[in-house]
């Protein structure tokens, strides 16, 4: 009796809900019910991001403390360059279980005090219910993308510069025997590049028709300017030059010669998480530039570029798959939703691991290593979907 009188209860309460609002708001995409469903969602899933960064940044603070004394980091830069960048970075990482378990945990909510089934009496249909849950997920899913497009690169370059400063105390700055195709049918060649001082040793910039070299050029070292107006200008020393025809050889030299060669220092190192560093428009152009010149290692910054994208719309598919498993009641309240729900999603970011691993290391597209842990959880959803109460 008292679970009925709760249902009739619930019932009347979402009554009042909806016909307060169908005289004034009848015509409108959004009833006041949706706002209360979207408040609820937005609510739940910022307050849990807040509150499990706040735990991760107490424990990654007392698993490094150690090393921020022994390498004597300033407090300034502890907060401002590494956690002020931290937090963005694993929440942004993260988003799709924080969009997970916020659904499973007001849905839940909402099915245990009965508001489901007195929303379905109220001709609610299981369809209309999902409206306001995927404008949520459609916000979050722009403001993931938006983060990790453009704003996380951004603190990721200062973040990783802290880390490898008073973490790791290691830096890739130097490249040896480094060969590339800078533009068609020119070759450069850097026996040594250091990042410190953006200096090439022994260079060579080899010009060719078909099969026949008609340039030679050679550098003792070579300087890259950092000029914003020319951004191909490097400055080389004690440099010759060789132009070959078929009957003559024209042999120039001097110590100090200004030039355009289409290549900079990001091109010549390649060091770990770097493509993390770069925003969305940087790493198409990074991915293009390097695809021009024939060079091999950048599947790791095409998964990144696919990922991206791939992980937005997890908040769509992580949203399905919640609402398909909470918004039925059942005894003991959310903590079967919630373990069946974490074990989802864990799968899912196992999925990510093991298809980016198999693109970086493989032989898998990277489009596909970012898409396929959304297409077969896509497939999971549906068929929760289509197996839920409606």
């Amino acid at each position: 009796m008292k679970s009925v009188r709760s249902v009739r209860q619930s019932v009347s309460r979402v009554k009042r809900r909806v016909s307060r609002t169908s005289g004034r708001i009848s015509s409108g995409f959004f009833k006041r019910i949706d706002w209360y469903i979207i408040g609820k969602f937005l609510g739940t899933y910022f307050f849990s991001l807040a509150l499990i960064l706040a735990i991760a940044v107490i424990f990654d603070y007392n698993e490094h403390v150690d090393k921020f004394v022994q390498n004597e980091a300033p407090w300034h830069a502890i907060i401002f360059d590494y956690y002020l960048n931290f937090v963005p970075y694993f929440g942004n990482l993260f988003s799709a279980l924080f969009v997970f378990i916020a659904v499973i945990f007001f849905t839940s909510k909402l099915a245990e005090h009965s508001e489901i089934i007195a929303m379905y009496s109220t001709g609610i249909s299981m369809h209309r219910l999902m409206r306001p849950y995927f404008f949520s997920a459609l916000l979050i899913a722009i403001m993931t993308y938006a983060l990790s497009a453009y704003v996380i690169p951004k603190g990721n370059v200062t973040r990783i510069q802290f880390e490898n400063t008073y973490k790791k105390k290691q830096v890739m700055d130097t490249g040896r025997n480094i060969q590339m195709e800078v533009e068609d049918n020119v070759i450069a060649y850097f026996d040594r590049f250091e990042k410190a001082n953006r200096t090439g040793y022994r260079f060579i910039l080899d010009k060719y028709e078909g099969n026949t070299l008609t340039s030679h050029f050679t550098a003792k070292s070579i300087v890259y300017q950092n000029n914003e107006e020319k951004p191909d200008l490097w400055t080389a020393k004690n440099w010759q030059k060789r132009d070959i025809t078929d009957t003559l050889e024209v042999i120039t030299s001097g110590n100090q010669l200004d030039t355009l060669i289409a290549v900079r220092p990001y091109d010549l190192l390649v060091f770990e998480m770097q493509q993390e560093t770069m925003t969305s428009p940087e790493l198409k152009h990074y991915i293009d530039r390097q695809r021009r010149r024939g060079i091999a290692n950048i599947k790791a910054f095409e998964v990144e570029y696919h990922k991206r994208i791939a992980s937005s719309f997890a908040a769509f598919i992580m949203t399905l798959i919640g609402v398909s498993l909470s918004s039925k009641k059942v005894k003991g309240g959310m903590g079967l939703n919630l373990g069946i729900g974490i074990g989802l999603i864990f799968a899912y970011i196992l999925f990510q691991t093991v298809s980016t691993s198999f693109a970086t290391r493989g032989n898998m597209a990277p489009m596909l290593a970012a898409w396929i842990p959304n297409i077969l959880f896509f497939i999971v959803g549906a068929y929760l979907y289509w197996k839920a109460p409606k």
